[in-house]
């Protein structure tokens, strides 16, 4: 794979095709005219010369029609099909899904697997001081404030504007009742997405995302830590890069502001980037006193009030396996 950096895009022109005629990608950025795209098509074996391309093409007015992206052609493809295809903007759609609960370094993976974008680039972003000015991220990175979505992609941009995009997407799922809904909660919009990026990782189950919300709501207003396990895998996430697949008694005395089991209050940041159900359950959450839970190996949990309770609830979860 070959990339070239014109004009701030990433272009990316994958084999010549010539002798095979396997079908080859060219790359049409913001100002292409015909000349530099028959110069393109020509380079990459497309077609022999791009004479009749260019006349063709202006005959036509597909000068002034020309839709940006990076496009697939098969050598020997004829003029006309060709110039249909840039009208039409029949290019590659590059899909990058952020999943509900996913952090900013599963979409730097994903970046980098579906456009070729390199993983440390986005990352490098995701820290950007300007861009979290921009959309008014108080934290050091802009984890939590990705919308879970799907989102699709002309290859031509990079690391930046494929997070700004996932960011626009959250921005503009604000709705004012959250708001005031967090206001009347005496939570401000940084709190909510920290901690709702909390419920998400606990849950396994939506129907208990209230519930679980609740647990630590009513843990935050005692001043109890919250003691969330997820927390210290999202701390060997930022200092290593990886999770670990199994957390151990030593674990929990792991040195990090995200382990809410040292430290009381919410983490630093939040542990990565929730969906609209569990903001939604953090604005809303379960009318109960509940105070722990521990998973039941069908991926609900057992909720309890009391320590006691808890402990009792623990000993029946484990004589069941």
């Amino acid at each position: 794979m070959r990339r070239l950096l014109r004009g701030g895009a990433l272009l990316l022109l994958l084999g010549c095709g010539t002798r095979d005629g396997a079908a080859v990608r060219v790359a049409v950025p913001p100002g292409s005219t015909l000349a530099s795209i028959g110069d393109s098509l020509v380079s990459r074996g497309v077609l022999a010369n791009d004479a009749r391309f260019r006349v063709q093409g202006r005959v036509q007015g597909v000068d002034r029609r020309i839709q940006v992206g990076i496009y697939e052609f098969t050598p020997g493809s004829s003029v006309s099909e060709i110039l249909d295809r840039l009208v039409a903007g029949d290019a590659i759609e590059f899909k990058v899904t952020l999943p509900e609960g996913a952090t900013i370094y599963d979409l730097a993976r994903r970046a980098e697997s579906v456009m070729g974008i390199s993983a440390d680039s986005v990352l490098l972003v995701a820290r950007d001081s300007a861009l979290r000015r921009e959309f008014g991220i108080p934290g050091a990175t802009v984890e939590g404030w990705l919308l879970p979505a799907t989102y699709k992609f002309t290859g031509l941009g990079g690391a930046r504007d494929l997070v700004a995009t996932f960011l626009d997407g959250r921005r503009d799922r604000w709705p004012a009742d959250w708001k005031r809904r967090a206001d009347a909660a005496d939570l401000d919009r940084d709190e909510v997405v920290t901690l709702a990026s909390i419920v998400e990782a606990e849950a396994m189950l939506a129907s208990e995302l209230p519930r679980i919300a609740a647990v630590y709501r009513n843990r935050l207003r005692l001043g109890m830590p919250l003691q969330a396990d997820p927390t210290i895998q999202y701390a060997y996430l930022v200092d290593s890069g990886s999770r670990k697949p199994r957390l151990y008694n030593k674990d929990y005395a792991y040195p990090s502001p995200y382990n809410s089991y040292l430290n009381r209050g919410l983490p630093p940041t939040p542990i990565g980037n929730p969906s609209d159900a569990a903001i939604e359950a953090v604005l809303s959450p379960a009318p109960v006193r509940d105070l722990y839970f521990v998973a039941v190996g069908d991926g609900s949990h057992v909720f309890a009030t009391t320590y006691a309770e808890h402990l009792r609830n623990i000993r029946r979860v484990r004589s069941e396996k």
